[in-house]
Order: structure tokens, then sequence, then C-alpha cells
């Protein structure tokens, strides 16, 4: 009999993401088909380190989307060794008597969906789920995305990117952007630190909060239009699923409506559009993911204005796996269940690494 292969999922994290991360792990592990898997629980603390969990009780209060938290007792601290063939070292005994075949990273924003997991992974010489280490960087930075994305011809919002010695009047933003704008860090997901400025009081508590989370802040003007998503699946050929819709009952698709509030938002998938429509949102979704260099896996969120007009927003390539995540209910939509997704998601992991391995890694002129 075939043994099983042994998927690292690796969550948690050092990121203001580092909660939703837990709620997807949660899920992921729970849906991951057993027959076929054998999860490897690795949860990453809010200091960085690195733990080997037991597989009952990884989680505290994991109902609660507020307090939910990894359960650091009942965890040995590890490492990964490189070119070890997966090998997990315990740092308190130095004896590796765990590995894994593949890695599920499941961490979102920095240290997780920004290439540095990525670029770990390739040293490890480890299949991964999911973009690479420049999509994965790409991806992560607004502003490099938005960049890439406006020289290809693809329409987005209009954008400023600033550091903190950089800011321009409120006055200036609004001759440029109009009013209101939103504001928020370059390289963060699940709309944390982001805000929409309607004055200039606004305009200073926003700069203070998207600069708690990191050194370069993107202000957007504000697009009205419906906000579609998008999920992408593949490598070289990747496939789009039927769009859906987020209707928010806040402001903006806030984090609180994402992660806490039961009733922050009405998902409608399929999204009720026009073919024409939707068939355009498919397209711009795999090109936005092609230009982007991911692989894997991508959400495109898109805002479909009132005259038909698509304009994208942004991708995210480690999008959210909670239960009331877009990701894996458009794919349900589309007609792939959550553990099939999760089985094809490291299929398309093991290809690309069989293909990676065929690559020369030296150089003879003969």
């Amino acid at each position: 009999m075939n043994r099983k292969i042994r998927v690292g999922i690796i969550f948690g994290g050092k990121s203001a993401e580092h909660e939703v991360s837990l709620q997807s792990a949660k899920n992921v592990i729970e849906a991951i088909d057993k027959d076929k898997y054998e999860p490897v629980l690795i949860g990453i603390d809010k200091k960085g380190r690195w733990l080997l969990s037991a597989s009952s009780k990884f989680l505290l209060n994991s109902s609660d989307p507020k307090l939910i938290k990894l359960n650091d007792e009942l965890s040995q601290s590890v490492a990964l060794i490189p070119e070890s063939e997966g090998k997990i070292e315990n740092l308190d005994t130095h004896q590796s008597n765990q590995s894994i075949d593949v890695a599920f990273p499941i961490l979102h924003g920095p240290f997780g969906e920004d290439g540095t997991i990525q670029g770990l992974l390739k040293l490890a010489n480890i299949p991964f789920v999911g973009a690479g280490v420049l999509g994965s960087a790409i991806g992560m930075d607004k502003d490099v995305a938005k960049r890439l994305l406006r020289d290809a011809g693809i329409p987005v919002a209009k954008f400023l990117s600033v550091g903190e010695k950089e800011i321009p009047l409120y006055g200036e933003i609004v001759k440029n952007l109009g009013a209101p704008f939103f504001v928020k860090p370059a390289n963060l997901g699940s709309s944390v630190g982001v805000s929409k400025v309607k004055s200039e009081e606004d305009f200073r508590e926003a700069i203070r909060e998207a600069f708690n989370y990191d050194k370069k802040v993107l202000i957007e003007e504000n697009v009205e239009g419906r906000e579609i998503e998008c999920a992408v699946l593949g490598n070289d050929s990747p496939i789009a699923s039927v769009p859906g819709e987020v209707i928010s009952s806040h402001e903006f698709y806030s984090y609180e409506a994402k992660y806490i509030d039961e009733h922050g938002a009405v998902i409608e998938i399929p999204a009720k559009l026009p073919d024409e429509i939707a068939k355009r949102v498919q397209s711009l979704a795999i090109k936005t993911f092609k230009i982007l260099a991911c692989e894997g896996l991508g959400r495109v969120d898109c805002f479909l204005k009132k005259n038909g007009e698509v304009t994208v927003n942004e991708i995210n390539t480690i999008p959210g796996f909670t239960s009331i995540s877009m990701y894996p209910k458009l794919w349900e939509a589309s007609g792939i269940s959550y553990a099939d997704l999760i089985d094809r998601l490291i299929q398309l992991a093991l290809e690309r690494f069989r293909k990676e391995q065929e690559l020369k890694t030296s150089y003879r002129g003969d």
C-alpha cells in the first residue's frame, strides 16, 4: 500500500492576519482527504517560532474568531532542515522524527504571503502550494502589482504610493484622486489598516493607522461599483471560477465584515451578471494572474462600475480558506468541492516541483 503524502500545513505567522490564518488552517485540516494525505501541523506564533502542533487541540477558542489562538502548550519548537528531504528538527532534542513531502502555507500577509516563506521552502527544496517567490512578493505589494497591471493595459484605480517622509497634503490628494479616497498599507491584506477618508481629520488618522503596519502606504481613489471576485486555479494553464459578488453591510468590506460580523456581508455566488460581463471578469482574472507571475491559486478582486467597466482592485495569492471565505465557495459553485480543491492545489505544487527538478543547476560548455 502506498504511503500517504505528508502535507505540512503551515499557519499562524508574524502578521496582523495571524488569526485569519488560524481560521483558514482549521478548515483546511478538517477538509483534507485523510485517506490520501497525512496532515503535519506547523503553527508559527506571533514571535515567529515554528511549532509542531498536536493534531488535537492545536487551537484554543477555535469557534470564536475574536479569541482564537495557537495552543503552544501542546507544541514542539521545530525548524526545517535545508536539503534534507523535508525533515523537521526538534530544537529541544535535535532529533528529526518527522518530515513533510509538500508544504501548504496558509499564511496571510507579511512573512507568509510575500515571498519570504516561499524562499525558505525553495531553499529547503520542498514543493509548496501557491505562487513562487516572485509572484508572492508582487501580489503582496499593492503598489508594485498595480504598476505592472497598469503598464500591461489592465484597468486599475488611480493611486499614489508614499513613504513616511513624503506624505502629500490632503488638498493635493483630493485634487488628484477626488474624495472620499482610501488609505491602506501597501503590503497587507484582509482590509487590516484600511481606512475610507472623507475629511482632513480622517486623513491624519488613516495615515497613522496605515503606517502602523507598513513602511509604504497606498492612497487610492474610491471606485463606485459592485465588488466582484473571481478565483483562479492552475499553473501554466489557469482556469477561472464563476464570479461572485460581495455586498457589504458595512461602509466597505472591512476586516470585521470579513471575519467577525457574521452579518457583515452578503455573498452572492454566482454573481448576477450578464454573460458578457462575467466572461470579461474571468478573462481579466486570468490575465492578472499571469501578468503578476502567480501559480497555483489566487483570488482577483474587481469593481464593476455602472457603465459596465471592470476595474481590477488586487490579487490575493493566499486567499482566505475559512468557512465563509470566497475562494473555496467560488470553486464549490464552479463544481470543485473543498476537499477536491485542496487535492488539486497539492497536486499542482507537486507538478511544478517535478518540472523545476528537471532544470539544470550547473553549466558545462561542452
